[in-house]
């Protein structure tokens, strides 16, 4: 079983910087890839960025640029680090894993997910 908890989220202006963490549980197997998404109440869950277990990672066109995904294999954690952010990056930011290498923006593949931490930034 994977247990995964995200932190970090918080409130920050236009141009400010922001770094999610997610704490990962189980077996490395059941996490060889491992994602980032976000969503807005009343809106579908977003693909933001993805790593797997070749480091591997794939953005998504609106963050490209300005997103980074990493992972700490020795501390079993997945972190986004957030620069250049704007208002339309406001969400909740999940953490995803599921058991295979190959990652994808799907959610519905996905096995395991975090509860989320929010991420505010004002113009």
């Amino acid at each position: 079983q994977v247990q995964l908890l995200e932190s970090g989220g918080g409130s920050v202006q236009t141009g400010g910087s922001l770094t999610l963490s997610c704490a990962a549980s189980g077996s490395p197997n059941s996490r060889a890839c491992m994602a980032w998404f976000r969503q807005a109440p009343g809106k579908d869950r977003e693909g933001v960025a993805n790593i797997n277990a070749h480091g591997t990672t794939y953005y998504a066109d609106s963050v490209r640029g300005r997103f980074t995904i990493y992972q700490d294999n020795a501390k079993n954690t997945l972190s986004l680090e957030m620069n250049n952010l704007k208002p339309e990056d406001s969400d909740m930011y999940y953490c995803a894993a599921r058991n295979s290498w190959y990652c994808t923006f799907a959610p519905q593949i996905y096995n395991y997910w975090g509860q989320g931490t929010q991420v505010t930034v004002s113009s």
